[in-house]
Order: structure tokens, then C-alpha cells, then sequence
């Protein structure tokens, strides 16, 4: 798959799946007759909060450490992380007897720091998503090497190999509905449905205060972005030119959605489809009824339900803060 850059194609995402078969999890592909009756289309979801640390991040991480040289591995690794990402790598670096340091912002949630510390990794908290970024590069001149969440085509390979699932176990699919943050996932995503599933249209979704992929459109390039999104997992200062370029050319749109829509989310998904996302997963519900007053009523959805890693007391007090019933 090459236009006028080269895109991650095919053969990339299946040597992807390939490499990290028996580390990870084959994760459902469902009907959801909840969210069915909730939007009035036929809705299949993707369950990759069933993956193993809780969201689709373990692929990638797997795949990047599994990579590695024997000195590489000896010289360990280094993430930065909201959330997700870095338990994927100390939990899947752990596993592998690979030394991690994950950096987060002040701002990632208790219950992900301890999650990170209980692995044995390194875990350094800076005072916010560029102090991490900038720690991480230290740590990386230091020797580790870097697992970078989204700007490695290794790792954006095997998120790819989500879609390769979903095209494999799906039914009739119209629209596919993508959580954006860094772009890693959608840009797997969209590659392996386009070679899949050439007339299946995929759709971003970020929540607002945390737009990188929306300003990168807008402005042709990568561009940092003021974050205030309580999303963190989706909170990446700026996307990748790998990223934007997958985005640019095989993504319908990216839509923006309110933090207080992303939380009716997550609450939606409890009651009408019975699982416990996190508000990343969330946003998919409120830009699933905007894709539908696009494309109509004929539509057949699938939704990748990208993580579940938000406790009760969190997606308590958000609902709370932004005045959402429960």
C-alpha cells in the first residue's frame, strides 16, 4: 500500500501478528445488541479492553520488544505514558525479563502508577506531558531504548493487527469508529481495513483538550497542542508525520467530542453493551450518532473498544464534575 509516502501495508501487519501470537490476546469480536437497540444500526464491538493489561497497547508494546537485539534488550527500555502505554510496556518488558522505565505526568491516575510499580518498572512522574517526553530523552541518551506509544512503524504494525482481527471476525461492516491520541492505532487500523475491507470508511474520534490529530490536519504537519482533555490515555502533545500521514490518506474524518460526552459514554457502554471502558472508549458512542447523521441509517458500525483501565471512583467523579446522571 504506497502512495506518495510509504504506508504501513499488509504483509507488515501480519508478520506483526505473526511475531506477537502467544504473548497476547485474540480479543472478541461481537455483536452488541445493547448498543444495536442504543443507535438503531447494527453495532459489533471490538473488545480490546479484554486485552491483556487492559487495552490494545500490549500489542504494540510486544511487538517493539520483541525486536529488540540481545544488547538492546540487556540495555532496557524506556517509555512515556498517560496510562495505557505504560502498562503495556512495564507488564510486557517484565514478561520478557526486559528492565522499563516508564515516565508519566503527575496527572496519570494513582491506580496506573501503582499498576506500572507492581510490574517492577521504574516509574519517574514529571510535572507534566512535555517534562516526561523531555526525561525519557535522558534516559534514552543514557542507553535504553526508546518504546516510543505511537512514532514507530513496528508498533503502529501490530495495533494494525486489530483491524486484521476485526476484518477477520466481523460481519458486514459500513463505518469503523477509532479512538485517536497519537495515531498509532487508527493508523494500524485503517491500513489493515483498507487491504481487508477496501469500501469500509474508518472514522477518528479525540475529545477536545486533546486535538493533536485535528490541528496536525488543519495545520498539514504535526503541531503541539495545549492539552486539558481528562482523557489522558488519548493526551498526546502532538501526533507523528507516520501517523498523520496514515490519517490523511486512508481516515473519512476526525471528530472532536466534549470530555462530558466521552464520560455519557463510558456510562453508555455499561449499561447498554455491559462493559467497563475507560472515557477513551467512551468518546466512540457520541461520534458513532454523528457518523450516522452522515452516512445514514443503512450503516453497519463497529466500534473498537480501546481500554477499560479507569476505575469506578474515577468515571465516578468525572460524571460528577461534568454534572452526567448516572
Amino acid at each position: 500500500m504506497t502512495t506518495a509516502r510509504t504506508l504501513i501495508d499488509l504483509p507488515a501487519i501480519e508478520e506483526a501478528a505473526r511475531t506477537i501470537a502467544g504473548h497476547l490476546v485474540r480479543t472478541p469480536t461481537v455483536p452488541s445488541p445493547g448498543l444495536t437497540a442504543l443507535l438503531g444500526v447494527p453495532v459489533t464491538v471490538k473488545l480490546e479492553l479484554l486485552q491483556r493489561t487492559g487495552s490494545f497497547k500490549a500489542r504494540g508494546a510486544a511487538a517493539k520488544l520483541l525486536s529488540l537485539t540481545a544488547a538492546e534488550r540487556a540495555a532496557g527500555v524506556v517509555a512515556v505514558s498517560g496510562g495505557n502505554h505504560g502498562i503495556a510496556v512495564a507488564e510486557m518488558a517484565g514478561s520478557l525479563g526486559i528492565a522499563a522505565a516508564v515516565v508519566m505526568p503527575e496527572s496519570a491516575a494513582s491506580s496506573t502508577v501503582a499498576a506500572c510499580r507492581a510490574t517492577g518498572a521504574q516509574v519517574h512522574l514529571t510535572s507534566d506531558v512535555a517534562g516526561a517526553f523531555a526525561l525519557a530523552d535522558e534516559l534514552r541518551a543514557a542507553g535504553r531504548t526508546m518504546v516510543h506509544p505511537f512514532d514507530d512503524p513496528v508498533v503502529a504494525a501490530a495495533q494494525g493487527t486489530v483491524g486484521l482481527e476485526l476484518a477477520d471476525d466481523a460481519g458486514d461492516l459500513t463505518d469503523v469508529l477509532v479512538s485517536v491520541g497519537g495515531g498509532g492505532l487508527i493508523s494500524g487500523v485503517a491500513a489493515a481495513l483498507r487491504a481487508r475491507r477496501p469500501g469500509v470508511r474508518v472514522w477518528g474520534v479525540e475529545t477536545a483538550g486533546a486535538e493533536a490529530m485535528s490541528a496536525a490536519l488543519a495545520a498539514g504537519a504535526p503541531t503541539t497542542v495545549a492539552l486539558s482533555s481528562i482523557v489522558t490515555s488519548l493526551s498526546a502533545p502532538a501526533v507523528s508525520a507516520l501517523t498523520l500521514d496514515h490519517v490523511r490518506e486512508l481516515v473519512e474524518e476526525v471528530l472532536v467530542v466534549s470530555d462530558a460526552e466521552a464520560v455519557r459514554g463510558s456510562l453508555d457502554l455499561a449499561a447498554h453493551a455491559k462493559v467497563w471502558a475507560e472515557p477513551a472508549a467512551g468518546c466512540l458512542l457520541p461520534a458513532a450518532r454523528r457518523v450516522l447523521e452522515r452516512v445514514g441509517p443503512e450503516a453497519r458500525l463497529g466500534l473498537v473498544v480501546c481500554g477499560g483501565n479507569t476505575g469506578v471512583r474515577d468515571l465516578v467523579a468525572f460524571a460528577e464534575r461534568f454534572g452526567v446522571a448516572l
